[in-house]
């Protein structure tokens, strides 16, 4: 990147955008032969996949999700109708660009799959998945640097505030964030201020910044001081991933711009009051979809991006309107390059003989199968390095094949 000026010219931001954007030095990466761009963004957390790809046409859905079960015949009490794909799979209603994605055949999601770990730890199930084995310390190091690794002249590129493991190892990868937000929750600041209100130092201090910062009005606070139904948007709590988006989508747009890309988000662990919040992230990460495909919309048609999570959710709602940690979930690959406009993966079904542990969606599809189908297919490695070097100990398991519209057209 040559210069910071350039930078925010590219992503057309004004100048009081540019002050949220921090560049980190040296981001330069070289071209190779091939010009095809590759993107994982980690949804941390766990996702729903059975509320953001609700299988409506299955006959147990409706009666294990009970409030939660969303379908496209009609809205419910909490949501909007969910937006209908075929005779068993809909979208939730909040993704609506994924919705336009799926229709011009870009978006292919993946129904029950997950990582080889089916255990229920957040850690280990992350740590599978990024480090491309069977098992949470299987490596040090992360499959996606490995496959930069593996290819010449190509540089990955790590939209995080530290180097996630799935980016750690021997690859050249660089890293970039925004900087914190200049404001600070003003909601923050009145909880803190009485407990130093008495500080001959501190005092002063806390009321000069509520009064510089904005403090919360009365009409966001309910009598007892409890946050307001619209406020938790505006506090973020990952609100940011539409700017990530858009900055990976810049940067991977640009002839020298780095082909592989990592971007991460929070806050999809939904235990209670699942509804509600999913309403919000899932148009949060459609909103981020969308920026990205803007800003990548010179290189998009040879664009590659996979959305995964550690795993799925508990077929059965829990006592709070939630849903714990479960196996099966979703991945969802979109990209101008993708054979999308359907559903993959094979779907066992939400009977309870068809559930895992009487539980969870039974995973039928392997991330690593399909990580391995398209680094194969969109990057040219070749199976030798992707068994060995890049997913080591996976000989046995084939890269799935038909994910990108060349594979299906020859």
């Amino acid at each position: 990147m040559s210069t910071r000026r350039e930078f925010l010219r590219l992503m057309g931001l004004s100048a009081a955008a540019a002050a949220t954007l921090t560049l980190w030095p040296g981001i330069t990466h070289a071209t190779t032969g091939s010009d095809t761009r590759f993107l994982v963004l980690m949804l941390r957390g766990g996702l729903d996949g059975l509320h953001a790809l609700p299988p409506y046409g299955d006959p147990g859905y409706a009666q294990l999700r009970g409030p939660l079960a969303l379908s496209p015949s009609g809205p419910t009490a909490e949501t909007a109708a969910a937006l209908r794909l075929d005779g068993t799979f809909a979208l939730h209603p909040a993704l609506g660009f994924a919705w336009q994605l799926y229709q011009r055949g870009q978006l292919l999601p993946i129904a029950a799959a997950a990582p080889p770990y089916w255990g229920r730890s957040h850690f280990e199930a992350q740590d599978c998945v990024e480090n491309g084995t069977a098992t949470p310390d299987g490596a040090q190091t992360g499959w996606l640097n490995r496959a930069v690794a593996a290819l010449p002249g190509v540089d990955g590129l790590a939209v995080s505030t530290v180097m996630p493991l799935m980016m750690r190892g021997g690859g050249r990868i660089s890293t970039w964030s925004p900087p914190l937000p200049m404001r600070v929750n003003p909601i923050l600041l009145q909880r803190l201020e009485p407990l130093y209100a008495e500080d001959p130092h501190l005092a002063a201090a806390f009321a000069d910044a509520l009064a510089n910062n904005g403090a919360t009005s009365g009409a966001a606070m309910g009598a007892d001081g409890a946050m307001g139904a619209g406020k938790a948007k505006a506090m973020g709590s990952g609100g940011r991933l539409p700017q990530l988006m858009q900055a990976a989508g810049t940067f991977m747009a640009r002839a020298d711009g780095p082909r592989i890309g990592f971007v991460e988000d929070y806050g999809w662990d939904t235990h209670a009051n699942q509804a509600a919040i999913l309403a919000r992230k899932l148009k949060e990460l459609d909103d981020a979809c969308a920026s990205f495909a803007q800003a990548a919309q010179p290189v998009w048609s040879r664009t590659v991006m996979v959305m995964v999570t550690e795993f799925g959710r508990t077929a059965r709602i829990n006592g709070t309107n939630g849903t714990d940690h479960g196996t099966g979930g979703v991945m969802f690959v979109a990209g101008g390059a993708v054979a999308g406009g359907r559903v993959g993966g094979q779907w066992p079904g939400m009977q309870p003989r068809h559930l895992y542990q009487d539980r969870d969606i039974h995973a039928t599809t392997d991330f690593r199968a399909v990580f391995k189908g398209l680094l194969a297919q969109h990057l040219g490695l070749g199976e030798g390095a992707l068994a060995t070097r890049v997913f080591p100990g996976s000989a046995a398991l084939a890269p799935q094949a038909g994910l990108l519209r060349t594979m299906l057209a020859a």
